[in-house]
Formats: C-alpha cells, sequence, structure tokens
C-alpha cells in the first residue's frame, strides 16, 4: 500500500460555502496532506461557468474539491467524505447514538444557507434600477431568525451541536454565522452568540481565516429589510 499523501485541490471563493471545506481541512490538519491548491474563482462573473469548474461541479458552483483522481461537489458531500475517510472522530459513525442528529445538523445546516444566499442574491448581488422585494427580504429574514431560534433553544447549555463535542456538523454551520449576523441581529440568541464566539476562537477556523483575508463580499455592516 502506498504512503504517499493524497493532493488536494480546492475550487473556492471566499466566504462561500467552500469556506467549510477549507476549515475543515484545516482541522484534519494539512500535514496529513501532500499539498493543497486553492482555485479562485469570482462569483457572479462568465469565470466560472468558462473555467473547468462545470467538469467537476454539475452545477458549476463551488465547493469542488478534487483529492488526487477523486472529484466531488457539494459542500455536505464533501464534508462528510473527509470526515469518514481522514477524521472520522469529527463524525459520528452509523451505529453511534449521536448519529441522527450529526446528520440532522448538517442537513439542518443546508436549510439555514439557502436562506441566507436568497438574502444574498436579494440584497448583494441585485443591482439598480432592480430592487428587491421587501415582502421577500422580510419573510426570507423571518425564516432565518426562526432558524437561529433552532439552535438557540437546542443548544442549552452545550459548547457544540453534539452533547459529545465538537464535530463536523458545527463545521457546516459555522461558515453560517459567519453571514447571518448580516441579516438578523443576534442580541435574541446569546447561546448561539456564544456558539459563534467558540467557533471563531478555534485555532483551525483562525488558520482558514487567515488565509481568506478581509472579506470582500458584504459593503454595510447590516443589511436591512428595505421599505416598501
Amino acid at each position: 500500500m502506498s504512503d504517499a499523501k493524497p493532493n488536494v485541490t480546492l475550487h473556492h471563493v471566499q466566504y462561500g460555502r467552500s469556506f467549510r471545506v477549507l476549515w475543515l481541512l484545516e482541522e484534519i490538519g494539512l500535514e496529513r496532506f501532500g499539498g493543497l491548491e486553492i482555485v479562485e474563482h469570482r462569483i457572479g462573473t462568465k469565470e466560472m461557468r468558462e473555467s473547468d469548474l462545470g467538469r467537476i461541479s454539475p452545477a458549476v458552483r463551488i465547493p469542488a474539491i478534487q483529492i488526487d483522481g477523486l472529484e466531488m461537489s457539494e459542500s455536505g458531500a464533501i464534508v462528510q467524505y473527509m470526515v469518514e475517510t481522514y477524521a472520522p472522530e469529527l463524525g459520528r459513525a452509523p451505529g453511534d447514538p449521536e448519529r441522527p442528529a450529526y446528520l440532522q445538523w448538517i442537513h439542518y445546516a443546508e436549510t439555514q444557507a439557502s436562506l441566507v444566499e436568497q438574502l444574498n442574491l436579494m440584497m448583494v448581488f441585485l443591482r439598480p434600477p432592480a430592487k428587491p422585494s421587501p415582502i421577500v427580504v422580510k419573510l426570507n429574514v423571518a425564516r432565518l431568525r426562526q432558524t437561529l431560534q433552532g439552535i438557540e433553544d437546542r443548544l442549552g447549555e452545550r459548547e457544540w451541536l453534539l452533547p459529545s463535542g465538537f464535530s463536523a456538523a458545527d463545521v457546516m454551520m459555522g461558515f453560517n454565522l459567519f453571514a447571518v449576523p448580516y441579516y438578523v441581529h443576534m442580541d435574541a440568541f446569546p447561546r448561539v452568540a456564544a456558539y459563534k464566539a467558540r467557533i471563531e476562537a478555534r485555532e483551525a477556523n483562525r488558520r482558514a481565516v487567515a488565509r481568506e483575508g478581509p472579506q470582500r463580499f458584504y459593503d454595510k455592516d447590516f443589511y436591512p429589510v428595505p421599505e416598501a
């Protein structure tokens, strides 16, 4: 059996869903891989469609990853595969009593991320003379608040989503909590705010953030619901 370490190429947009994979790689430990190449893409341009990304990602979206001869897309699938292959301690295996909750939180993170994505499209990407619908924005903000309330209620006094400790479910969720405060004030969710602070304090997360640099996506600190 070869002892060669796999080389990783990550197709990435700064602070997009691919951040989950970048952070997970840091949690696993980059020393376990032969090398990491990050291919930066510019969201909202033709570059993504005209690049090689579509060969790897059927939806021509990030993240997409190449691990030697393996190619995958979809952040949840990549996170689950990488955990099962390289860091089982960050997952919960079949038969583990926490397995159902682990899977649920991974997919809950995508429910929440889809709301953030809709708000990003309406409030950041939609340019004049087009205007976002105040009713639709208000509805999506309300739904986003509800997803936060769900986390707030279930966290209780726990530090992480699962009682036994940190897992890849926190990696999936942590990406969302970077963006959520641009649309929802966090004062009503003190447990989530504390959870977010614990995520940001993790050394692996700090290393991933350092790789990203200052965010270039949002041009405001907060985006209120537009007036009708």
